[in-house]
């Protein structure tokens, strides 16, 4: 009979899992970690990132191998300890050496817990690792807002509940349940793939494109290129954007620029600085769409009102905590032209598409923003701020219309294959 802790069952090859926290305070913890990993079949390898308490467990990276790493000797950061400066050269040091094995091939996963310098440590740590690599945070700090913490990568945020403070029945249980994501999630672990001589392609999307989205991923995918949707809300822009930096996305239908109307106005959707940047930088293939921009995502005080500064606007309600009023003719002319000094950067292989009779469903004949008017000043904005450089396409459609993503599609994989 087969027990069902059998090894060989849950973890088969054996898998490596980094435990990674400050063995100081949390060795106790780390070393149950250890032992409920081993349980399972794999292996644990444990970095002490502490700096001034003795570690009482044997840890398999020693706090100075880390902060030598980092750029500096455990003795020098002990002259004059500073947790703000130590946690720096640690992390540094931490970031080298777990992408280094990562490299190697010599480790599967990577759990760390802590409180709130703890989390933030471990959590940066994190953020500089490879996506679909298997990272998960025990944190006192998990039950809250954790975007600080997560920011675009993959990481599982567990809420410790207790106070990583000591081992304890309740404690024990939240460590083996951790033990046994990290295993299953190694033993998961896929690298991502490209098909060969087809790039991956990143699509830019927001709830009010979904059905343009749809068609154009179909599309893609009858003509044997892989894509990957990102919610353009912030956070899943800036995500697009480091795989192009990343290698991972090598060409770009940037449909939905939501996230840069809201960057403007103070919208839920706000993207960062860079947002739209790095295509044109990496001379990456990029059709790009205003998606979007006929409405501004507003956070609401109280469910269901309208402030005072959009009264005079068309508007509707995304849900009743987030009004979308539509943009003016003044505020597209400024959208535009912030999306068009982005573009400045695209020297080659850029098309701009503008689909005439609104940029979202909202913005259709039929859509709760319906404005002609305030298209017409987009579409005005466009020809007056659109970089010579840039191939415009203009097309007397809806962009959620079939004939304009097909267009959008077909024109993406020309700039790919020329």
């Amino acid at each position: 009979m087969k027990t069902q802790n059998s090894s060989a069952e849950t973890l088969s090859p054996k898998k490596t899992v980094v435990v990674l926290a400050t063995m100081d305070t949390k060795g106790a913890e780390c070393d149950f970690l250890r032992e409920e990993v081993q349980a399972l079949g794999g292996k644990a390898l444990l970095i002490d990132i502490s700096l001034v308490g003795i570690t009482d467990i044997e840890v398999d990276i020693h706090k100075d191998e880390v902060a030598l790493e980092g750029g500096s000797s455990l003795a020098a950061l002990l002259e004059h300890p500073s947790r703000q400066e130590a946690s720096k050269v640690m992390v540094k040091g931490a970031i080298k050496l777990v992408n280094q094995l990562i490299h190697e091939q010599k480790i599967d996963a990577l759990v760390s817990l802590g409180g709130t310098q703890g989390t933030n440590n471990g959590c940066m740590v994190m953020q500089a690792l490879p996506y679909a690599f298997p990272k998960i945070m025990i944190s006192t700090m998990a039950s809250g807002d954790t975007s600080a913490f997560v920011g675009i990568k993959d990481i599982t945020m567990m809420f410790s509940v207790s106070d990583i403070l000591g081992l304890n029945p309740f404690f024990r249980r939240v460590l083996s349940n951790a033990a046994g994501a990290a295993c299953g999630m190694a033993n998961a672990y896929q690298k991502v793939e490209f098909t060969e001589g087809k790039p991956i392609v990143g699509i830019s999307n927001l709830g009010v494109l979904t059905q343009g989205t749809m068609k154009a991923m179909e599309l893609f995918k009858k003509r044997g290129y892989e894509p990957i949707v990102f919610h353009a809300i912030g956070a899943g822009s800036r995500a697009m954007e480091q795989m192009m930096k990343d290698g991972i996305i090598t060409a770009v239908f940037d449909f939905g620029l939501g996230d840069i109307a809201d960057a403007l106005y103070h919208g839920v959707r706000a993207a960062d600085e860079e947002r739209l940047t790095v295509a044109g930088k990496l001379g990456l293939p990029q059709v790009v769409v205003p998606g979007g921009i006929d409405h501004l995502g507003i956070l609401l005080d109280e469910p269901n009102t309208v402030p005072e500064e959009y009264k005079d606007h068309l508007y509707s309600y995304h849900n009743p905590v987030i009004l979308v009023p539509r943009t003016n003719g003044e505020e597209v002319t400024a959208i535009i032209s912030e999306i068009c000094k982005r573009l400045t950067y695209s020297k080659k292989k850029t098309v701009f598409m503008l689909p005439t009779k609104g940029v979202s469903s909202y913005s259709a004949a039929n859509g709760d923003l319906f404005d002609p008017q305030s298209d017409e000043v987009l579409r005005q904005a466009v020809e007056k701020f659109l970089p010579k450089n840039i191939e415009l396409i203009e097309m007397n459609n809806n962009a959620e219309d079939s004939v304009f993503v097909e267009k959008a599609v077909d024109t993406l994989i020309a700039l790919i294959e020329e």
